[in-house]
Order: structure tokens, then C-alpha cells, then sequence
């Protein structure tokens, strides 16, 4: 009896794996042929962004090699092309590179259109803000106080990678503007800012100076000589982005 009741039990049990079987088995093939689908999908899409980023890296070098060439329409179709087919640090330094060209050109909206946009293509801190920074320079003489301070002031928050020069064209751009109260306090929160270089924390000392003995109206001179430098360095920066140096032909996957 015990023999009958335990082949019962197995074929019980027998009957019970069948049917789980039957339920489960198509259920975990689906899964594994989504795995993958999802898999070859991920390898395609990883080998196409690193053709992309192959083919961005000749069309960025090609525009470098065109600048030295001087020639700026060969430079200009070459990274128009890596800001195509690049990642978003090619995209992002092809397209200040593009605005470099139109400064040369005296395109100066032009040039900051391409700088807003290459600050739009990425996250890295230092092309964001390097390129908002390089557009309100460009800006300077033509736009209002509202719209130089509505770029600026966010690049000067604590731990922006361009605080320094944003507040120091800040306070100049106040001066020019008749703003002197204002532009104090930006230069004294200027010089007495621990991450501020030497040599702009001295010339924020030499400003003051002046406002503070009554010589204000003499800093005309000064600031336009300040603000020419700060837009040489505008034109020099938008035709070498942040050292000029060129990203990493296989970094397809980092925005």
C-alpha cells in the first residue's frame, strides 16, 4: 500500500511540474529574448555612437588643422560636422570654435548664438560656463546692465568654475553702466574671495581705490581698457575652448 500511495504522490507531483511547465516556460523564454534584444540593441547602439565619435574626431581635427591654415571656411564646414556627429563635449567645443570663426568675422550675434548653443550641448561646468561667460563679454558694449547681469550673476555662484572673471565683468560692466555702489560691493566680494586670483583680486584693489577717492568718473579709461582685454580674451577663449584640447574620440555615452 505504501508503494501505491507514493507512486500516486510522484505522479501527482509529476502532473504538477508539467503544468508549472507549461505556464512558466514560454514566460521565462519571452524574458530571456527580451534580455536579448536588449542586449544586441545596447552593443548597436554603443558601436554606432563610437563610429559617430571616430568620425567627430577626424572632422574636429580637420578644423583645427584649417584654423592653422587659416582657413577659416574649411574650419567652419569641419566643425559644423563634429557637432553633428559628436558627442555633446564635441558638440559643445566644435560649436565654440565655430563662434571664434565669427568673431574673426565680426559676427558678433552670430557668435554668440553659437556660444549659447554650446553652453545648451552639455553639463560639463567648464564649457557650460566658459562659453556663457565668453558670450556676455561679447555682449558687453551693446547689450543692457539687465541682460550682462542676467548672464553673469549665475556663473558667480560658489563653486562655478568661472566665479572669478564672471563677478570681475560683472563690476566693469556696472562701472560702465554708472552703477559705482553696485560695482563696489561686487569688487569687495571679488578681492576678498579666497578662490580669486591674484592678479584680478589686485586689479578689484585698484578700482576700489579709485571709487573710494572720489576718482569714479576717471575709471571710464580703465574699465573700456579692461573690458577691451576681457573681450581679446572673449575672442582668444572662443577660438581655443578651454585650452583647446580635444576630447576623447571614444566617449560616446557621456552627455
Amino acid at each position: 500500500m505504501v508503494d501505491v500511495f507514493d507512486q500516486v504522490e510522484e505522479e501527482l507531483r509529476s502532473d504538477r511540474y508539467k503544468r508549472l511547465a507549461r505556464t512558466w516556460l514560454p514566460v521565462a523564454g519571452g524574458v530571456l529574448l527580451v534580455a536579448l534584444i536588449a542586449a544586441l540593441a545596447w552593443w548597436g547602439w554603443q558601436k554606432m555612437e563610437t563610429s559617430k565619435a571616430d568620425k567627430a574626431s577626424i572632422a574636429y581635427q580637420r578644423g583645427l588643422e584649417s584654423l592653422e591654415a587659416n582657413n577659416p571656411v574649411g574650419a567652419d564646414a569641419a566643425f559644423v560636422q563634429a557637432a553633428d556627429e559628436g558627442n555633446a563635449a564635441y558638440k559643445a567645443l566644435a560649436l565654440q570654435h565655430r563662434a571664434g570663426i565669427a568673431v574673426e568675422a565680426n559676427r558678433i550675434p552670430d557668435a554668440v548664438e553659437l556660444l549659447d548653443e554650446a553652453a545648451a550641448a552639455t553639463r560639463d561646468p567648464l564649457l557650460v560656463d566658459g562659453a556663457r561667460w565668453k558670450a556676455a563679454l561679447l555682449l558687453m558694449d551693446t547689450a543692457s546692465l539687465e541682460d550682462i547681469q542676467a548672464r553673469l550673476e549665475p556663473l558667480t555662484k560658489e563653486g562655478r568654475p568661472f566665479r572669478a572673471f564672471a563677478r570681475e565683468s560683472l563690476a566693469l560692466a556696472q562701472l560702465q553702466h554708472g552703477k559705482t555702489a553696485e560695482a563696489r560691493s561686487t569688487l569687495v566680494v571679488l578681492k576678498n574671495s579666497l578662490d580669486t586670483p591674484q592678479e584680478i583680486s589686485q586689479r578689484a584693489d585698484v578700482i576700489i581705490s579709485s571709487i573710494d577717492a572720489g576718482t569714479a568718473p576717471n575709471l571710464k579709461p580703465i574699465t573700456e581698457a579692461m573690458g577691451a582685454a576681457e573681450a581679446t580674451a572673449a575672442r582668444a577663449a572662443a577660438a581655443r575652448p578651454q585650452g583647446g584640447q580635444q576630447p576623447a574620440p571614444v566617449a560616446p555615452a557621456r552627455p
